[in-house]
């Protein structure tokens, strides 16, 4: 039983981060875009991305990981490590959602290049949490 869970687990991860790969990609653009077309056709982009895929796919990563946690048992310092990153992941989730209503209310204040590195911190946070799952250094 425990395999299906954590296969669940990792398909509806694989999910949130491409979620959270692209969500700060169309950010990038829509921040560059000047015509009305454009940036009506990034909101809806953006809103079905986030409440369809994302928002889904972060729930049910966290709904299978906490049942292989606290239903198997599993323990060790890199599990604490990794439900911290975990944590950051999903306030980077929160504030994800912040910005997307910043945009659909045409409040944006950033640049697309604040954008550009913004999208950058899910790659470290997901090369952090796999290397821990594999490797279990602590």
């Amino acid at each position: 039983m425990m395999l299906w869970i954590k296969s669940l687990h990792v398909i509806f991860m694989v999910t949130w981060f491409a979620g959270l790969f692209y969500l700060p990609r169309l950010f990038v653009y829509h921040a560059m875009s000047q015509d009305n077309i454009s940036i009506e056709r990034f909101k809806i982009m953006e809103r079905k991305l986030f409440y369809g895929i994302m928002t889904p796919g972060g729930v049910l990563t966290v709904i299978f990981g906490l049942w292989m946690w606290l239903g198997y048992g599993i323990t060790g310092g890199w599990m604490h490590i990794k439900f911290a990153l975990v944590v950051a992941l999903i306030a980077y989730h929160i504030y994800c959602g912040k910005l997307l209503n910043n945009f659909k209310n045409d409040r944006n204040t950033r640049s697309h290049v604040f954008y550009r590195w913004f999208n950058e911190f899910p790659v470290l946070l997901m090369i952090a949490i796999i290397m821990l799952v594999i490797v279990k250094p602590v």
